[in-house]
C-alpha cells in the first residue's frame, strides 16, 4: 500500500530542538525574560522588511490585535471576502464590529476591489484583504481605494509568508500585516502569529495591548489602565520560531519547486484550473490549489474521495462564510457571491509539505490524469 501524503505538515530539520532545550535550561519558557522572543521578533522585521514585529499566541491575536489597536468596533463596518478562514471574520465580531462581505476575484481567489469600493460608507474603517493560499490580492488599487477613503489596511498574510510583489512581502503593502505559525503552515512555532507595521506609535500600542495592558510601578506593583489580553508568545516558542525562520529561504525556494511540478504536469489537463497571478507578483503557495470544471468528468468531491482512498488528502477550499448560520444576518453586497460561491465549490487544495517529494507529487499528478472521464 502508498505511503499517504499529507496535504500539508511541517518540517522540523533545523536547530528546534537545540534552541527549545536551551530556552528549557535557561528557565525562560514563558513570555516575560528570555533571550528567543526578542531575536525572533528582530529577526522576522529583517526578513519582511517591515520595521517592527510583535510576536503573538496564533494568527487570530494577530488580527483581533490590529482591529482593537486601530479603535476599530461598535458601529464601524470593516469590508472581508467570504472565502478565507473564519478568523478573518470572526475577529471582526470580537470588537463589535459589522462585518461587509464582497465578492473575490474569480482568477486568484482574493478580494476584488471593484466590488470594495461599491460598498464604501461613512461607517467603513477597514479593508482585509486575504492572500488566500499566498497568492497576494491587489494591493496596488487596493491601497489606492484605502488612501481615497481614508480606510485602515488590515492584510491577511496568515497563509502568504514568502509571496512578494515588486520584492516587497506580503504583509507589508498595508498599515498592518498578519501573519500565522500554525503547524500547517509554511513555519511553524506549533502555535503562533507576528502582527507588524511600520508604525511605531501604532507598534506601542499593539505591545501595549498584547500585554494586558501592563505597566510596573517603581515599587513591583502591577497596574492596567484599560482591558488587555493575554496575547503573548511564550519565550519557548520563539525558540522554535527562530530555528524555524533561519531554513525560511530553503522552505520558500522548495515551495516554489512544488508549485512548478504541478504545473507542469497538469497544465493543459481537461478540466482543472490552477490560479493567476499578476507578473510582478513571485509567490510562495502555501497551499497548491486547483478548480475543477465540469469538463473534468466527475465533481470536485467525488475526486477528494478518490484521492483520499488512494493515501493522497486534498481537501476542498474553504466554505463561503456569507452562508454558515453564524454569519447569515451579515451584510452581503448583491443577491450572492457569485465568484466566492464556484470558487468555494470547485476548488481542490493538494498536498503542499515542504518535505513533499517530487515522486509524491508525480504520483498525485497521475490519479488526477487517470480520472479524466472525458478522454
Amino acid at each position: 500500500m502508498n505511503k499517504v501524503v499529507p496535504l500539508c505538515v511541517p518540517e522540523i530539520k533545523g536547530n528546534e530542538i537545540e534552541y527549545v532545550r536551551e530556552c528549557i535550561e535557561s528557565g525562560w519558557v514563558s513570555s516575560t525574560g528570555g533571550e528567543y522572543l526578542n531575536k525572533f521578533e528582530e529577526e522576522f522585521s529583517r526578513v519582511t522588511g517591515i520595521k517592527y514585529s510583535n510576536a503573538v499566541i496564533n494568527g487570530t491575536a494577530a488580527l483581533h490585535l490590529a482591529l482593537a489597536a486601530l479603535n476599530i468596533g461598535k458601529g464601524d463596518e470593516v469590508i472581508v471576502p467570504s472565502l478565507t478562514f473564519i478568523s478573518t471574520v470572526n475577529v471582526v465580531k470580537y470588537v463589535g464590529a459589522k462585518v461587509v462581505f464582497v465578492d473575490v476575484d474569480s482568477r486568484n481567489y482574493t478580494i476584488d476591489p471593484k466590488e470594495i469600493e461599491k460598498v464604501v460608507n461613512d461607517k467603513t474603517k477597514a479593508i482585509i484583504p486575504v492572500h488566500l493560499y499566498g497568492i497576494i490580492a491587489n494591493m496596488d488599487k487596493i491601497m489606492e481605494i484605502a488612501h481615497k477613503f481614508n480606510l485602515y489596511v488590515i492584510e491577511d498574510a496568515t497563509e502568504a509568508l514568502g509571496s512578494t510583489k515588486r520584492g516587497k512581502m506580503a504583509g507589508s503593502f498595508g498599515h498592518i500585516g498578519c501573519y500565522s505559525f500554525n503547524g500547517n503552515k509554511l513555519m511553524t512555532t506549533g502555535a503562533g502569529g507576528m502582527i507588524c507595521t511600520d508604525d511605531e506609535d501604532l507598534n506601542k500600542r499593539i505591545d501595549h495591548l498584547k500585554n494586558q495592558t501592563k505597566t510596573v510601578l517603581e515599587n513591583g506593583s502591577i497596574i492596567h489602565n484599560e482591558i488587555g489580553f493575554n496575547y503573548r508568545m511564550p519565550n519557548i516558542l520563539a525558540a522554535f520560531g527562530l530555528a524555524q525562520l533561519e531554513q525560511l529561504e530553503k522552505f520558500i525556494i522548495r515551495k516554489k519547486e512544488i508549485t512548478t511540478l504541478y504545473k507542469n504536469e497538469l497544465n493543459g489537463l481537461m478540466g482543472i484550473k490552477f490560479p493567476e497571478s499578476n507578473e510582478d507578483d513571485d509567490i510562495c503557495q502555501w497551499l497548491n490549489c486547483v478548480e475543477v470544471f465540469e469538463e473534468y468528468g466527475i465533481a470536485r468531491d467525488e475526486l477528494i474521495k478518490v484521492m483520499n482512498d488512494e493515501g493522497v488528502i486534498c481537501r476542498p477550499f474553504f466554505y463561503p462564510i456569507h452562508k454558515m448560520e453564524a454569519y447569515s444576518s451579515e451584510k452581503v453586497i448583491g443577491d450572492k457571491l457569485i465568484n466566492t460561491e464556484l470558487c468555494s465549490k470547485r476548488g481542490l487544495n493538494l498536498p503542499s509539505s515542504v518535505g513533499i517529494t517530487n515522486n509524491e507529487i508525480l504520483r498525485i499528478c497521475s490519479i488526477l490524469k487517470k480520472n479524466v472521464k472525458n478522454s
